[in-house]
């Protein structure tokens, strides 16, 4: 082969950098992660409603997620065993695929909610119960559609509740954010449908958050105001209101 000139030889090289370090960061680009999450928090609220009975909450998990978008997890928190028939943890475990399609993202799972030792109690049943979701987002906005594919926690006849979330949120720099949602739990009917105080029952619930943060050395500082538009009795205290609006605080940390 006849030699290529020095200076076309440098040339050539120097070209091909950029695709060579493509292919070296693509074969550096881990095959899977795996992170982890602990929080504090002053009341656990699952779509507005305490499951703490108003009072402090610890929470955590880890996830599992793969290059091809494929990911598994699962996230614990204690409850108020009165309301969950004798359980007071809350295990949820989880599943699906996550993908982007420019600045649109879609995420499709399955969430399957466990409480050991529901069931337990005097006359109780368990209320471990399944959901299918699928959601997208688009920038700072988020939409998750839920469907409950077993009895809603427990009550007859219940298949089909939905839950609808609106999620946004803004990053201002500096360590501070801020969010807020808008949800929606409907499909309920027969004994799912909640009796407020004063005896009165409705058969959906429309939750509602706002709040901020703040991130420093890994350690995201949260404040949020978290309301519903339900006045519904504790399970363990009836004469507290466990879905009025309430100031929510908390510390969480990823690893």
């Amino acid at each position: 082969m006849k030699p290529i000139p020095y200076t076309l030889a440098a040339l050539l090289a120097v070209s091909a950098l950029p695709s060579l370090a493509q292919t070296t960061a693509a074969a550096a680009e881990p095959e899977f992660s795996i992170t982890g999450n602990l929080a504090i928090v002053s009341d656990y609220r699952f779509r507005g409603i305490s499951q703490t009975n108003k009072k402090p909450g610890v929470q955590g998990g880890i996830d599992f997620e793969h290059r091809s978008g494929f990911y598994l997890g699962n996230w614990n928190a204690n409850i108020d065993s009165e309301g969950f028939g004798g359980g007071n943890i809350e295990m949820d475990f989880y599943g699906g695929w996550k993908g982007s399609f420019g600045d649109f993202g879609v995420d499709l799972g399955v969430l399957y909610y466990y409480y050991p030792g529901s069931g337990s109690a005097p006359g109780a049943s368990s209320v471990d119960s399944t959901e299918l979701y699928i959601g997208g987002s688009w920038g700072p906005l988020g939409l998750k559609y839920s469907y409950m594919v077993s009895d809603f926690f427990s009550i007859d006849d219940t298949k089909g509740a939905y839950y609808l979330q609106l999620t946004g949120e803004h990053d201002f720099g500096n360590g501070f954010g801020v969010n807020a949602s808008v949800g929606y739990q409907g499909g309920l009917k027969n004994g799912a449908c909640v009796t407020e105080f004063g005896g009165s029952t409705s058969c959906s619930i429309t939750d509602y958050k706002i709040g901020g943060t703040y991130t420093i050395d890994g350690w995201v500082l949260g404040l949020a105001y978290v309301a519903t538009n339900r006045d519904i009795p504790g399970w363990t205290d009836t004469s507290k209101n466990i879905s009025n609006g309430t100031a929510l605080v908390s510390v969480s940390k990823s690893f």
